[in-house]
């Protein structure tokens, strides 16, 4: 725990005009960020007496190694360059709203030759029209269903509408009239796009001249006694009135607003949002925050409108916007919208009428939504809480482990032998955190040898991380960081299990000492490995090696899930019905999960390989049309340069270049059938028992599959 005194600015350093400020702790990690109208003004409130202080900015001052700032030119520059930080540091004692759910959203795709109408998720994408969000995504097929009678939208994915295209055969829906199938051409693009800028018309809201014209049309053709035509125009009107009854008129006068509320205990906060467009309620969201900071309600909702629209712009931003407490001073926070939406935007608080009565419902829902997070969380609060008290317990710790990191080796029979390394904070996954290794410096299999590799690998690269940071290095672990450099971690590091294979982790990987989140720079409380004895005696021997005796290490064994300690000879055993127990179970097999996903990932890759991958200047659409006029690689191999100048778009000096590839790689081992043995000398023939890779060479049927059982 810091002394605020230690770092507190000398009087006449703190300049008296607007910014932003940046709190971090020892590890130069940015744990706060704020705005002020004076930085002088708004800084000296935190270094009062401790005793006087807030219990969590107490927390925060504590916490905090040093603080520094930047000086704007207006409260607006602040107040943008605040959000800006806030996304990028993921400051700990900010206000950080959580979404209680990922809400889905109506698409149009207009981004493309034909638009599509479907259900997304997650970051809105350039060129898309969004409309929601919803509260469930049956909700959004529901109204497409009925409006595709109207809007007959492309709803398809691109694999389905190539494959009508190829064919020449649309859909279902477009031979029941739901789509006007521009897969077969029954429709032009220019029409297509039209009808869907339609669409988005009506769920815009300017429902009330389409409706009209579409009445018009229906007596025009009674008129004419075209009454087919007629009674489908009415069906059309029926449906469309039909799905606007689904989002009842809240506000007569057509307003497009959101309306904001907050309920608040001391120690959470909840925010509920209502989307208001046309004057029909077209979406709902909420979230939820921890109140780790002394904020007002009218603090919170600046919090909130900086979530909302720090990354809107247009239409997105309503010309209005109702709130329950104005930000202090309002001014900037207004500009700023204004700026975001390109025309203005009034941010007040209902006083009287429909939007007074519709935010009373609006601050309804939140209270129930925060009633309803605090009886979730209680148990979960409690449950992870004692998890940690009994492992504290069981390995004799000195503090709880807030951060536990567990280590897992990979491999199928000693080939693609890989490691993860997982991170649990406070009783809870920490994705963005996770990494994950490639085992290089050795072959075989060596699940211990292996083990000892990760943990040094990996606590090199957080004393390289110390040493940059100017913190107190340990004797005798000077030699282990001058050889970060010579023992070059060629092992991956991703941020999950999605991530692209990128090899690196020199010295020079280390991001600048700017508070961003960096690979391997903050020390676990505990290290959990996947396994016995050697598994843990290997990790432990590897941080001794290092120099580092502050870390407990223990390891967790399937067998019997016994928890086993360094340089003890029998294992601690926890009570079946234990938490801790069950948290370290938890954290092994998400390490276990992580660890063979990567494996299996690399294993398909090797699987996929083919010679022709080491041709210089060969792309995939070449090296697919080789494999289609050859037919596999072996016949590939066996042309002469002038028949492989033969495909199209290969010339005599690619064509050279590829008979030398060819020649100087060394062919695939035989296929086998795994029904009677036989090698398959021929390996063009479609035989039982074998497949073809992606690169055109035959695969053993079973081999993924029957060699599975050996993987670990």
């Amino acid at each position: 725990m810091a002394d605020p005194s230690s770092y507190r600015p000398k009087p006449g350093q703190i300049p008296d005009s607007p910014g932003v400020y940046r709190f971090r702790d020892e590890h130069r990690r940015v744990i706060y960020v704020g705005k002020a109208k004076s930085l002088r003004q708004r800084l000296a409130n935190y270094f009062q007496d401790l005793a006087s202080l807030h219990p969590r900015t107490r927390t925060m001052v504590t916490t905090a190694a040093s603080v520094e700032w930047t000086v704007v030119s207006t409260e607006v520059e602040a107040l943008q360059l605040e959000y800006s930080w806030i996304k990028e540091y993921d400051p700990r004692f900010n206000v950080k709203y959580r979404d209680d759910k990922s809400y889905p959203y109506l698409a149009v795709t207009m981004n493309e030759e034909f638009p599509r109408v479907q259900v997304m998720r997650g970051h809105k994408k350039k060129g898309v029209r969004y409309f929601g969000p919803y509260g469930h995504a049956w909700a959004i097929r529901d109204t497409v269903d009925l409006l595709l009678r109207v809007f007959p939208v492309r709803t398809c994915s691109a694999g389905v509408f190539k494959n009508a295209t190829r064919t020449g055969r649309p859909c279902l829906l477009g031979y029941i009239g739901k789509c006007s199938a521009p897969c077969v051409g029954r429709i032009e693009p220019e029409d297509h796009r039209e009808l869907a800028e339609e669409f988005c018309d009506f769920m815009a809201g300017r429902t009330g001249t389409y409706l009209r014209r579409l009445e018009q049309r229906m007596r025009d053709a009674a008129e004419e006694m075209e009454y087919e035509r007629a009674a489908r125009l009415r069906d059309d009107i029926e449906a469309l009135k039909k799905a606007m009854e689904k989002n009842a008129v809240v506000l007569a006068d057509a307003t497009d607003a959101d309306l904001i509320a907050v309920a608040e205990d001391e120690l959470e906060a909840a925010v509920q949002i209502f989307h208001v467009r046309g004057g029909r309620v077209r979406g709902q969201r909420g979230w939820v925050t921890d109140k780790v900071e002394d904020v007002t309600t009218a603090a919170l909702v600046e919090h909130a409108l900086q979530q909302l629209y720090g990354e809107e712009t247009g239409d997105a931003v309503p010309k209005e916007v109702l709130v329950p407490a104005l930000p202090d001073p309002v001014e900037p926070v207004q500009e700023w919208l204004t700026g975001r939406r390109g025309s203005n935007v009034s941010l007040r608080i209902p006083q009287r009428g429909d939007k007074k009565a519709l935010m009373e419902t609006v601050q309804r829902n939140a209270q129930q939504a925060l009633a309803l997070h605090k009886t979730k969380r209680a148990s979960d609060l409690t449950t992870r809480s004692r998890a940690l008290e009994e492992i504290s317990d069981a390995l004799d710790l000195d503090s709880a482990p807030l951060r536990i990191e567990c280590y897992d080796i990979s491999h199928l029979q000693g080939d693609d032998v890989v490691a993860s390394m997982v991170v649990f904070e406070d009783g809870l996954q920490r994705k963005s955190e996770y990494r994950r290794f490639q085992i290089k410096g050795f072959a075989g299999q060596d699940d211990v040898r292996s083990m000892h590799e990760v943990i040094t690998r990996r606590f090199r690269r957080y004393l390289a991380e110390k040493e940059k940071t100017g913190e107190w290095v340990e004797e005798g672990t000077e030699d282990a960081l001058t050889d970060t450099a010579a023992h070059t971690d060629t092992g991956t590091d991703n941020d999950n299990d999605t991530g692209t294979d990128t090899d690196g982790g020199t010295a020079d990987g280390f991001k600048d000492d700017d508070g961003r989140p960096k690979k391997f720079a903050y020390p676990p409380q505990l290290v959990v490995v996947d396994g016995g004895q050697p598994q843990v005696a290997a990790a432990k021997r590897a941080l001794d090696e290092l120099g580092i005796d502050d870390i407990a290490v223990c390891g967790l064994a399937k067998r019997l899930e016994e928890v086993w300690l360094p340089e003890d000879d029998d294992p601690v055993v926890l009570p079946r019905s234990s938490e801790g127990l069950y948290l370290l179970q938890r954290v092994r097999d998400e390490a276990h999960r992580f660890a063979i996903t990567y494996q299996r990932t690399k294993r398909a890759k090797r699987f996929r390989s083919s010679p022709l991958d080491d041709v210089p200047g060969l792309g995939e659409t070449r090296k697919q049309a080789l494999i289609k006029h050859f037919g596999s690689v072996k016949k590939l191999r066996s042309a002469t340069i002038e028949q492989i100048q033969e495909v199209p778009g290969i010339g005599r000096k690619t064509a050279e270049t590829i008979a030398v590839a060819l020649a100087q790689a060394a062919p695939a081992a035989p296929a086998v059938n795994t029904a009677t043995g036989e090698i398959m000398d021929d390996r063009e023939d479609e035989a039982p028992g074998t497949t073809a890779d992606a690169s055109g060479e035959p695969v053993p049927a079973g081999a993924p599959d029957d060699r599975r059982g050996q993987e670990r």
